[in-house]
């Protein structure tokens, strides 16, 4: 039986990859953005409503990626690196030896150095870059423009709210639609900067945002 305190051990140690304290923060911002369903924002961004509608039909997009995050008041840096997958609803990231896959629902973790998966409750407010924590964050209080900049397109949004989790966001694409950069200034002042590579869009195959480990895996359930 894991008592409270080994329970807390254990979202110390693998739970955190989830608000991306070890992967670091603000990844999944340009999806969530992608995701808002206010129509009158995104008419006035053709391109960026283009995007949206990919994942509307179902496309994955899959890439490697490069983060960072800064915080404004200590000027840590954090850095990671790996490969991730996005769909509409769901996500999967390989970092740092670790996997994590979310489904809306429940959150799994794999650690292959402890051999261990931790599955739990996926609670949104309490993941820093979650698609639907973003997508309470981004509403139509946020003013968007859209440019072209040597071939590239710029989706820059901002606002003035002082709840919003975003001050800016800009998301940089390329010619194809897709997302080749995110920069993100929070409410702290803290920058969340993403570079990705390699990144396309396809299909969704069978098994993708399932969580392979070997059969002699710990398994440790939290949802209960």
């Amino acid at each position: 039986m894991i008592n409270r305190s080994q329970n807390s051990e254990l979202r110390t140690q693998l739970i955190p990859n989830l608000r991306f304290g070890m992967l670091g923060k603000g990844l999944l911002s340009f999806i969530v953005v992608i995701l808002i369903s206010g129509t009158t924002l995104l008419a006035q961004t053709p391109n960026f409503d283009q995007l949206k509608e990919r994942f509307d039909s179902g496309a994955v997009f899959s890439a490697e990626f490069d983060h960072t995050y800064t915080d404004s008041y200590t000027e840590e840096v954090v850095r990671s690196s790996g490969n991730i997958w996005i769909d509409k609803v769901r996500y999967k990231l390989e970092s740092e030896g670790q996997t994590v896959v979310v489904d809306g629902e429940n959150s799994r973790v794999y650690d292959p150095n402890r051999n261990r998966v931790i599955i739990d409750t996926y609670y949104p407010e309490d993941d820093d870059f979650a698609p639907s924590r973003m997508l309470s964050g981004i509403d139509s209080t946020y003013s968007v423009s859209e440019e072209e900049i040597n071939g590239r397109i710029k989706v820059t949004l901002t606002s003035n709210d002082d709840f919003a989790v975003f001050v800016e966001v800009e998301i940089l694409l390329d010619a194809q639609l897709r997302p080749l950069e995110i920069k993100a200034l929070d409410i702290s002042d803290n920058e969340i900067v993403t570079t990705f590579t390699n990144g396309n869009f396809q299909q969704p195959v069978s098994g993708l945002f399932e969580l392979s480990y070997p059969d002699d895996a710990e398994i440790v359930d939290m949802r209960y």
